[in-house]
């Protein structure tokens, strides 16, 4: 049976117990693929900003620390759920994409029928695309494309993004290797030597767990949106797997963690001074549908101006948002500028030095 916790909690509590969770507080992860596995799936559809989020994560790391790991197949970047980009551990992405990639491509359907792209038409351009990559080969996506066009299959109008995003949901093809800011392709199976296989249920209820050692506090609701695992089914996971989690009552709402993090609430949930300068899509907001408990909704439309879907880097003090920042380069390297929510009066002297600290170590992540 889950153990329920009744303890005096308020949002910054809540905030900062997610932070202990995500490994921004505490002594965080050894390298970028422990912190990649322990968070399960990390947005990554902005590739500077998710390198930053796992350094952030990963005390002492360098951008090309985590570079690296994408390039020997250390974490792989992939969409497996909500039709965006995420790194995630090598192992973990074929069973997730089980799970998954159905739902994500029944979506999907209507707009194949607009792009006139078939099951044959998906069938030819994987035949084509693995001819290309046996052996082990890479190709950029225009290499992939010109592959695509040879073989009878038209790639313009977004036809040809939708056919390579077709073969990764299916765990034909996958991004491998960087070139520069971009991602070669190669072949799942010889990039990915070892996957995991897991039946559905089984598959929903580590995937659940794991989120809530993660991420929580988190509700059934946050992790229903965040997987895109229908709500009957997270119900059925949680009621599996709930007895090796803590439950917390707060504001009228269920919520989960690990007991690790529960622990803390006996002796003081840590962070109350710390000041985190996160990337943009970061996992400590974009991680839950209900992002209330760590940003206030007045403030939603500064972080993501006219609803638009891109997220700003944000300011973490205490665990909340309390503003956003910005990077300029220059022939110096790095300027980082704080754009606190309250103009007036920024940031608090401690909190303006704890934030220089962090644009510091963001200078020596990005190596400038």
């Amino acid at each position: 049976m889950a153990a329920v916790v009744r303890a005096r909690l308020n949002r910054q509590v809540m905030g900062r117990l997610r932070l202990a969770s995500q490994g921004l507080i505490g002594p965080g992860f050894g390298s970028a693929p422990e912190a990649v596995r322990s968070m399960t799936a990390m947005q990554a559809q902005d590739l500077p900003a998710s390198l930053w989020a796992v350094g952030q994560r990963v005390p002492g790391s360098r951008a090309a620390d985590v570079r690296s790991a994408l390039d020997r197949g250390g974490i792989v970047r992939s969409w497996p759920m909500r039709g965006t980009l995420h790194l995630l551990a090598p192992e973990d992405l074929k069973w997730i994409l089980a799970i998954t990639s159905g739902r994500v491509l029944k979506s999907l359907a209507g707009r194949h029928r607009q792009l006139d792209i078939s099951a044959a038409d998906v069938d030819t351009a994987a035949g084509a695309a693995l001819q290309r990559l046996a052996g082990g080969a890479a190709a950029s996506r225009a290499e992939l494309f010109g592959v695509f066009e040879r073989a009878g299959q038209s790639t313009a109008g977004q036809r040809g993004i939708h056919l390579l995003a077709a073969l990764c949901q299916e765990a034909i093809l996958v991004l491998g290797p960087l070139a520069g800011n971009q991602q070669l392709v190669v072949g799942f199976d010889d990039w990915i030597r070892h996957s995991r296989s897991l039946d559905r249920a089984e598959g929903i209820a580590e995937w659940l767990l794991r989120y809530f050692r993660s991420h929580g506090p988190a509700t059934e609701r946050d992790f229903a949106w965040w997987s895109g695992i229908p709500l009957t089914e997270t119900r059925a996971a949680l009621a599996e797997v709930c007895d090796q989690l803590v439950g917390l009552e707060f504001d009228g709402r269920q919520y989960w963690l690990s007991p690790d993090a529960a622990a803390l609430l006996d002796d003081g949930v840590p962070g109350q001074r710390t000041v985190l300068a996160l990337p943009a899509f970061d996992e400590f907001l974009l991680g839950y549908t209900d992002r209330s408990v760590v940003l206030p909704a007045h403030h939603s439309d500064k972080i993501v101006p006219g609803g638009n879907g891109v997220f700003k880097r944000t300011i973490v003090a205490g665990g909340q948002v309390v503003g956003t920042w910005a990077a300029a380069w220059n022939s110096r390297g790095a300027a980082v500028v704080p754009e606190p929510f309250d103009a007036v009066n920024g940031l608090r002297p401690a909190a303006r030095k704890s934030f220089e600290l962090q644009a510091a170590k963001y200078r020596r992540f990005v190596g400038g």
